[in-house]
This record gives structure tokens, sequence and C-alpha cells, in this order.
């Protein structure tokens, strides 16, 4: 079972490839010259062609509390309808940009992009036998890249079924039969992003399966701090303070330790978090990074 770190180390390795950072680019807006997708938009880039702009966009226009509700609202038909107009509407591109800054946007993104990619990806993948990490997070790219369906019936035709041969080899083939029909298309817009398959065939060569942290994609480090958004807690001047200092405070307390839950990172809360590093084999360093939050298990 692929765990919530897994899944959006996955999900990073395709924003990567779709906007060039590992948590996406929310109000990332584009348009590609020969790209039959015309205008995309978001942290997977969906696009006014498909009709998942539309769906988007209609989906954070009904969502209660989204402030830009009433202006993207007056574009819903044209979106209906893939308006390619709309590829060049400068004001619209502008309306699209400044929503991302809302969090309900970002919401509505990952949700959206949740229940229409990654859950059917999922699916997909473990209906053929394929679970792995890297596996799927090749799967669910093919399902924001398109042509998953025919890729896969090639792959099947040419090398036997994964359930057969073994995900691994499958996943494989299938890497190597992609990279081939983006490099061949008709489409010279889609030869340029051979690069997905080469990124995954570095991946594949590591043996790195799991998705281990950290690496990198297309030169860009890819490591738990950045996935969680987490902030390294230390001792300062002037002390850190918040709900995650509390939630390290509940772990220790929860561990055994005697120590106030007040949410103030001050001597006492780091003197505790070294003997509980010490206690489990710890960087005795007194700051709360990745590691020891797993060992407390928050």
């Amino acid at each position: 079972m692929i765990t919530e770190l897994q899944k959006k180390t996955a999900q990073s390795i395709i924003n990567i490839f779709e906007t060039g950072h590992p948590q996406g680019e929310y109000g990332q807006v584009t348009l590609l010259s020969g790209d039959s997708g015309h205008l995309t938009y978001g942290r997977s880039q969906m696009t006014l062609a498909s009709g998942n702009l539309y769906l988007l966009i209609k989906a954070y226009c009904q969502a209660p509390g989204a402030e830009f509700a009433a202006v993207l609202g007056e574009y819903l038909e044209r979106l209906a309808h893939r308006d390619n107009s709309l590829d060049n509407h400068t004001q619209f591109r502008r309306l699209l940009h400044k929503a991302a800054a809302d969090p309900i946007m970002r919401g509505v993104q990952d949700e959206f992009f949740h229940r229409v990619y990654w859950t059917p990806s999922v699916q997909h993948g473990n209906a053929m036998g394929i679970n792995t990490p890297l596996g799927i997070s090749v799967v669910y790219d093919s399902h924001i890249h398109g042509s998953w369906r025919r890729l896969q019936d090639r792959t099947n035709d040419a090398h036997g079924l994964a359930n057969v041969i073994g995900q691994q080899s499958w996943i494989e083939n299938y890497v190597q039969e992609r990279r081939n029909w983006l490099a061949d298309h008709s489409k010279s817009v889609l030869h340029k992003t051979v690069y997905r398959m080469d990124a995954f065939r570095q991946l594949i060569d590591a043996a790195n399966w799991e998705l281990a942290l950290s690496f990198r994609v297309r030169g860009i480090l890819i490591h738990d701090g950045i996935l969680l958004g987490m902030t390294l807690l230390r001792l300062q001047t002037p002390n850190m303070q918040g709900k995650n200092v509390q939630e390290v405070q509940q772990g220790l307390v929860d561990a055994g330790f005697t120590i106030t839950v007040d949410g103030v990172f001050g001597p006492k809360t780091a003197a505790t978090v070294k003997q509980f590093q010490q206690q489990n084999n710890l960087a005795m360093d007194g700051i709360v990074g990745p590691v020891t939050r797993s060992r407390l298990g928050i």
C-alpha cells in the first residue's frame, strides 16, 4: 500500500514535469505553440481542449467562499464550449493567475487532481498488478499526459501482461514503448516530452521502486521537507511558536516525557527533544526534522 509520503513523491515528479516545481504551480497559465490542448492551467496543467479546465473552474465557482467565483463564472459557458479564443484572452488569463492565491482554488485543484487522475491511476495500476510507488507514478503520469490506454495496449501486445511478466518488467517496457511513441509522434510538440520517460528510466535504473527520498528529477531535488511543507523546529530567539510545536510537544508527552504543551519551542522543549533523540538513536541536535517527526509519529 502506498503511503501518503510516497503519494506526494509520485505526484511531485509529475508536478516537476508540468510546472518545474515539486509542489506544482497552482497559478501557472501556459500556451504552447502547436499544443492541441490549447490553454492549460494549474498544478498539473488542465487543458481547455479536454474540457477539464471547464470542470475545474466550475468546481471552484461552486465552492463556498470562492473569492473569484463571480468573475470566473462569467467564462463558464465559453469554457464549456472549449472556446479557443480564450487562449489569448488577457483578462481571463490574469484572473486564473490571481485566483491561485485563493486557498479555496488550491484545495479545489488538489481534490480535482486526486479524484480525476490519481484515484483512477491507482485503480488501473492495481487491477493490472502494478502497486509499487514508481509503477503507479508512471501510470499517473500517462493519465495526466494522455494516451494511457493506447500505450497500455501496445505494451501488452508487444511484451505481455504485467501480472504475467512481472510489474517491474512491464513498467520498464512501457516506459520504452512510450518514449518511442513520443519521439516519433506526428505532433512535434510531443517530441520534447521524452524527458518524462528518461526521468523514469533513471529511477528504474536506480531500482528506486519505492521512491525512497531524496532524489533528483530534471535536476530538481525532491525531499521530504519540501513535500511535507514542514519547517525545521529548533530553539531560537524569539522562540518558535504554533500548532507544529504543539504537535511535537504532544508527541513527546505520548512518548512518556513530562512537558507542557503550550506551543512554544523553548529550552525545556529543546532539551526534551534531545532526550527523545538519544533514546531513539538519533542525532542529538534538538532539531525536529522529518526523521524525528517520524519517530514521534506525527
